[in-house]
């Protein structure tokens, strides 16, 4: 009667054993490091640093495009009127000023 009592407690433990392992696996597969909610994390913080890399591209060109049209070999007579107002306060002879 001992012998079928010791091979029904291994077979518990085996089973409780593998069972503990598989619930181990499945919650690292969809909680741990690696899992299903971190690449969810992941892709929607991939997705946010795109349109920030998208606008600050945009300010770059923006930028790019005022230094060159302020640069020796292509002059933009507008922009430099407009600089010249707005940053040294110059105002044409023929201007009202109006406080």
């Amino acid at each position: 009667m001992t012998r079928s009592t010791r091979q029904g407690f291994g077979g518990i433990v085996f089973f409780a054993l593998a069972f503990s392992l598989g619930a181990y696996f499945t919650f690292a597969a969809v909680q741990g490091d690696y899992g299903v909610f971190r690449r969810v994390e992941i892709s929607a913080e991939a997705t946010t640093l795109r349109r920030e890399l998208d606008a600050l591209e945009v300010r770059i060109a923006e930028a790019e495009n005022l230094t060159r049209r302020m640069s020796d070999d292509y002059l933009d007579l507008d922009l430099l009127d407009q600089q010249a107002r707005s940053v040294l306060g110059y105002l044409r002879a023929d201007e009202i000023v109006i406080r």
